[in-house]
């Protein structure tokens, strides 16, 4: 390689963020039952990462495994930068954990919850108090802070639930389905409350069966069926993984619209509408080159629109039978 090369490519090395998670080769059986069936991840530091799969995929085993509550049965992991078996110890000290069922206990107020973890993490009575009340008061819990949990709604259980992950400020969160159980509302408080970490730097790993939920938070999905991942990628590179993306073009002058119907191939005509309808894959180039078929007849539309699946259509493509394209595999790199 030419040395004038060599700069530019150490500088996007630099440029990477660190992975706060790493697996290769995960996997775990419990008797015949094969949970994990050798699972690689790659998840930068300061992002979101979800993993989406149907009921008994393996999502809350994942979680599970590399928050060090289980052993794998083979594979590695780094965790934090801790290899999860050589040094558990320091993975738990780097990870906050909420499950899909509240740590909460309902017999005590919210703020004795809250110095009940600081007690836990071995903070000094003071600083555990500081800290709880930051948190408490963060999470817009103060006003209820000396009421028993049990009177909390489960959006109010929820927030005190990752505000007691966050006394011992994890690096990384694990969110196995938190939002399970969630009026709208308490919902999107929820999306809020994960934003507002990640732009601390907080790195999170979601599992969901919220398919909104992934596309509204996460920087990468995973799918993961029959305990594998059967691709991973962006939000909007999973979309292109399935059939059904086209592009509409709308058209005001009955002209413009047949010559634009007669330079285009593959296209579907809505002649009251005056609209034309071609598959796509919603990629710059595949619209660039209508684009330029349409230039090249002189026309120009009045409206275009892109359409392109959505993560409900690409959970049930890759789980639920639906052939996928080959692309997936680009995806997954």
């Amino acid at each position: 390689m030419p040395s004038s090369a060599m700069p530019a490519s150490r500088t996007d090395l630099d440029q990477q963020p660190p992975a706060a998670i790493t697996a290769a080769g995960l996997r775990k059986s419990y008797g015949d039952k094969t949970v994990l069936d050798g699972i690689d991840l790659h998840i930068p530091a300061g992002s979101v990462f979800a993993l989406l799969g149907p009921n008994g995929a393996g999502k809350t085993t994942a979680v599970k495994i590399l928050s060090t509550l289980v052993s794998a049965d083979g594979g590695t992991a780094r965790v934090a930068g801790h290899d999860l078996a050589a040094d558990p110890q320091s993975v738990r000290a780097a990870i906050g954990v909420t499950g899909q069922f509240s740590a909460v206990d309902g017999l005590i107020t919210g703020e004795e919850n809250m110095l009940l973890m600081a007690d836990l993490h071995h903070l000094p009575r003071r600083e555990g108090r500081r800290v709880a009340a930051e948190l408490l008061e963060r999470f817009d819990l103060a006003d209820a802070a000396t009421k028993p949990a049990s009177t909390y709604s489960g959006g109010m259980k929820r927030r005190l639930d990752i505000a007691m992950t966050l006394v011992g400020t994890p690096s990384i969160i694990f969110l196995d389905e938190p939002t399970t159980g969630l009026d709208p509302r308490s919902r999107q408080n929820m999306w809020q409350i994960v934003r507002e970490l990640v732009a601390g730097g907080t790195t999170v790993f979601l599992t969901t069966q919220y398919l909104e939920e992934a596309d509204e938070l996460a920087d990468r999905v995973a799918v993961l069926n029959d305990g594998r991942i059967a691709a991973h990628g962006t939000a909007e590179e999973l979309k292109r993984l399935v059939p059904g993306g086209h592009v509409r073009l709308r058209f005001t002058d009955p002209t413009a619209y047949r010559s634009a119907a007669s330079a285009l191939r593959d296209v579907t005509r809505h002649d009251e509408a005056l609209a034309l309808q071609l598959p796509s894959d919603g990629s710059q180039r595949d619209l660039r080159a209508v684009l330029d078929r349409l230039d090249a007849a002189g026309v120009e539309a009045d409206e275009l629109t892109v359409h392109t699946p959505d993560l409900d259509d690409v959970f049930f493509a890759l789980t639920g039978g639906t052939t996928v394209p080959h692309q997936a595999e680009e995806a997954s790199r």
